[in-house]
């Protein structure tokens, strides 16, 4: 089944502040005013990362083979998506195969791949390229961009594409006995749970859909710099504020802290948000980081201080460091921060010098990451990397009759 793809507009992933003439500066004032106060009251009483710590570090791939860069609401040819599909699934362990973690595993992406794009032959091509140990694919959703969604359609898109990655394509995990599968979500044009203004979602209880169908993390924020889905909070891993069913519940929530099991799902894990004042290209303008690989602003060593300056971390575990990037791998603008040079310098710099770091590197996916998460709010201690299976399992367990009544959101729950 070929689905009719949605617009996608493609929003900038990184921009300097300066005000183009012409442009009004209002909207980037508003988005500034939202997360600029948070981030300075963190650096007043959040403390800084110990010395030696643990990074963990997850690669959110909003994945979509037919992406048009020069027109959101065009899709590229399917033989130009397979072509696309198979080049990364050749090269992809060919160039980074060599830069392994402290555990020996290697740099991977979480496939997001979009329900409303589900293709079967080439989701198939990439849970082989997944299966091969190269990633996991999890649930990514643009919707209501020509008209407000309902909510009765997003549940059945979510569930119908839950249901082919697990049954089809073997993908997607597992919690406890229930045999209904869990998901990561990553939300189209950053409008979770309609927090754009109306604009490219239209449904005020999705955070309630997804907890209904399963869904145990959102990897969505940041946003792309100056959006207005922008959240106040930032660099924090959250559960969200009730109730789930009133728009944009995730504007607020409470921390995620060790000794405290968190009791809502999906848990919101962010990625960073961090103004950088080091000067680029001979600019002296000050930019913004949300940590979106690009073409125009790859990983570098720099970079990753900024993200380590963010501390994201479960309250109580500050020497376990959770990095989550994000980036468009099929979009052909951001290739050399994806599968190019630059990525590839970065990566083997990241794990050739981890140790004069006094880091100890875990690449993991976004379903580890959560585990990990899990892990350190139950008060978990030693290496992280032994908990990248905790909760949330790829392997689906026994048929059984708990197993078919229960669904994840039950387990969830409990």
């Amino acid at each position: 089944m070929r689905s009719t793809r949605q617009r996608s507009s493609a929003e900038p992933a990184e921009r300097t502040l300066r005000v183009r003439r012409g442009v009004s500066p209002e909207p980037k004032l508003s988005y500034l005013s939202r997360w600029l106060p948070g981030y300075f009251w963190q650096r007043l009483v959040r403390p800084r990362p110990p010395n030696k710590t643990h990074l963990i570090l997850a690669l959110a791939d909003h994945f979509e083979p037919s992406i048009v860069p020069e027109d959101g609401s065009a899709r590229a040819p399917y033989l130009e998506q397979e072509r696309r599909l198979a080049r990364w699934c050749e090269e992809y362990p060919r160039r980074f195969g060599s830069y392994r973690d402290a555990e020996g595993r290697p740099f991977v992406h979480t496939y997001f791949y979009p329900a409303e794009q589900y293709d079967q032959p080439l989701v198939a091509r990439l849970a082989e390229h997944c299966q091969a140990g190269w990633g996991e694919i999890e649930i990514h959703l643009h919707h209501g961009v020509e008209a407000p969604d309902s909510a009765e359609n997003t549940q059945r898109q979510l569930i119908e594409f839950r249901d082919r990655l697990a049954g089809e394509h073997g993908c997607l995990s597992y919690r406890g006995e229930s045999a209904q599968p869990c998901y990561g979500f990553v939300h189209g044009n950053f409008a979770l749970a309609n927090s754009n203004q109306g604009r490219a979602c239209g449904v005020d209880s999705e955070m309630q859909i997804l907890a209904e169908t399963g869904c145990y993390a959102d990897f969505t924020l940041p946003t792309g710099a100056f959006h207005r889905a922008q959240t106040s909070k930032i660099n924090s891993i959250y559960e969200c504020a009730l109730p789930l069913a009133h728009r944009a519940p995730h504007r607020k929530g409470q921390d995620l802290a060790r000794g405290r099991t968190p009791q809502v799902f999906p848990v919101v894990v962010q990625g960073p948000l961090m103004p950088d004042f080091h000067a680029r290209g001979g600019s002296r303008r000050w930019h913004i980081d949300n940590a979106a690989l690009t073409g125009s602003n790859p990983a570098s060593l720099h970079r990753l201080s900024l993200w380590k300056r963010a501390a994201i971390s479960v309250k109580g575990r500050p020497d376990w460091l959770f990095i989550k990037l994000h980036t468009h791998g099929m979009d052909p603008r951001h290739e050399q921060a994806t599968l190019g040079a630059a990525m590839q310098e970065f990566v083997r710099e990241l794990a050739g010098g981890a140790e004069e770091r006094r880091e100890t590197l875990h690449f993991v996916s976004a379903r580890e990451m959560m585990n990990i998460i899990l892990a350190a709010c139950d008060g978990k201690e030693g290496n992280p990397g032994e908990y990248r299976d905790y909760q949330f399992k790829r392997v689906r367990p026994p048929a059984s009759d708990s197993g078919r009544h229960e669904g994840c959101a039950a387990a969830l729950k409990g």
